[in-house]
């Protein structure tokens, strides 16, 4: 299950949905807001998506996850909407019989969200700057930024 969510996301409750008996390991990743990027400094981001695409692309890539890595099941929530310093902005779960396989899917998830789900986040720098990104490219603060 892929979501597109604008409340805080529980990464408690989707490992607990992720719970099987014939899995024998469960890999996560949480994806934080940190503060800072490419050496700037950075006070709060705002994500956007296009949740229908989201959800369609990002449904894909968990299908391709499960084809691939033969896992059991595989959960990704990525949040939208103002998102302050240190919170979860995605999560990524991977079920399976065994470690190497969800290691390997959940870092595939995680890097095909990157590249191919249309989110965008707006990074506000602590001198004022705020910028427009797509989460697959790397912001460049000093180029084309534009104040807001």
């Amino acid at each position: 299950m892929f979501r597109i969510v604008h409340e805080p996301i529980d990464a408690a409750a989707l490992k607990r949905g992720l719970a099987d008996s014939r899995a024998g390991a469960c890999v996560t990743f949480e994806g934080w807001v940190r503060n800072h990027n490419e050496g700037h400094p950075v006070e709060a981001l705002d994500y956007e998506a296009y949740a229908e695409l989201a959800e369609a692309e990002g449904t894909r890539i968990l299908a391709e996850a499960r084809e691939k890595f033969a896992v059991l099941d595989a959960v990704c929530h990525h949040r939208v909407g103002a998102l302050r310093i240190g919170d979860l902005a995605v999560w990524v779960g991977v079920g399976s019989a065994h470690r190497g396989a969800a290691f390997d899917a959940c870092r595939y998830i995680i890097d095909e969200v990157k590249a191919r789900v249309p989110i965008w986040k707006k990074e506000h720098y602590a001198d004022g700057v705020s910028q427009w990104i797509n989460c697959a490219t790397r912001g460049d603060h000093a180029a084309g930024s534009k104040k807001s």
